[in-house]
């Protein structure tokens, strides 16, 4: 059987194959969220290099919101890490939104990202 971390493990994998499959050279945009933060970086996977990231754990967004585990959080994040690859040189990416469902607070920093100025 299964277990759960097995099974997130998979989707995963399966999301990443494809995105690989139509990226066509493209920067990914990777979404982790954990129970209390997220996190939000602009890879570059055929150099292997961080382009641009940010995060609910930075002090400038630490001191402004009570939690990082909200879809208002999110959204700064969004608009933040939109900024940030904007100023990288870096406009168009594909979202890799991990095993998370495309919903709530992943929903939420995709958006705000889109009205950065990332084109996804």
């Amino acid at each position: 059987m299964a277990t759960q971390h097995g099974l997130q493990e998979r989707r995963r994998q399966r999301l990443r194959f494809q995105l690989r499959r139509k990226s066509g050279g493209r920067p990914r945009l990777s979404v982790f969220r954990s129970g209390k933060n997220i996190y939000a970086q602009v890879i570059d996977d055929a150099q292997g290099v961080t382009l641009a990231s940010a995060s609910t754990l930075e002090k400038s967004l630490r001191e402004t919101g009570k939690t990082g585990a909200n879809v208002d959080a999110a959204s700064v994040v969004g608009k933040l890490v939109a900024e940030r690859a904007v100023a990288a040189g870096v406009t168009a990416v594909v979202f890799d939104r991990g095993a998370y469902l495309y919903h709530g607070r992943v929903k939420a920093l995709a958006e705000a990202a889109r009205e950065g100025g990332l084109s996804f």
